[in-house]
Order: structure tokens, then C-alpha cells, then sequence
């Protein structure tokens, strides 16, 4: 399966005072999605703590990058309550429009 993974970047801003903004400039999202299922194999997240990151996995990891978006994000404003929920939400609908894009040229 993974010969047949795409490779997708989200990126979005977060605020000035964020640790993220400081050390990275923007806050990015990566995924590692089988175009047969849209399914989230695997994914990482610019942060300043690893605890964030992997919480954020747990989230994302084996859900749809593209019939799961709505239910991600609702998951997302529920259960994390971090200065760059925004950034992450706005990063995910980024890497969907990129997943999107990618998987109609194949």
C-alpha cells in the first residue's frame, strides 16, 4: 500500500504569540493518505510539545481526509482546546483541497 500513498502538506497561520509562529513561521500538517480509500495512514504536525502531536494523531489517523472532514474538524473543536486549534482546522481543509488535487491527476 504505501508504493500507492500520497504525500500531502496543509498550511496555515497561527498567531504571533504562538510558540509554533516563532519557531516554524506557520503551522504545517502532514498526511500519508491511500488514494483508494481517502484513508489518513499516518501523519505529523510542526509543534513545541509532543504530547500535541500525538494527541492530534489520534484524531486524524485512520479517518477519511475527505467523507471524515466535517466529523474531524467537529472532533477537533470538542477536544482541543491549544492556541492553534484554528491553524489546525485551516491546515486540514488545505491538505483535503490538496489531496483532492493530487488524486485527480492520477
Amino acid at each position: 500500500m504505501e508504493k500507492q500513498s500520497l504525500f500531502i502538506v496543509g498550511e496555515a497561520r497561527t498567531n504571533v504569540e504562538n510558540a509554533i509562529t516563532k519557531i516554524y513561521g506557520s503551522f504545517y500538517m502532514v498526511f500519508e493518505i491511500d488514494p483508494l480509500t481517502d484513508k489518513i495512514i499516518d501523519m505529523n504536525c510542526t509543534h513545541s510539545l509532543d504530547l500535541t502531536e500525538r494527541f492530534i494523531q489520534k484524531i486524524f489517523i485512520g479517518k477519511s481526509i475527505t467523507a471524515d472532514l466535517p466529523v474531524l474538524e467537529k472532533e477537533l473543536t470538542r477536544r482541543y482546546y491549544g492556541s492553534s486549534e484554528k491553524a489546525i482546522v485551516a491546515s486540514m481543509k488545505d491538505a483535503s483541497k490538496k489531496y483532492l488535487a493530487a488524486k485527480a491527476k492520477l
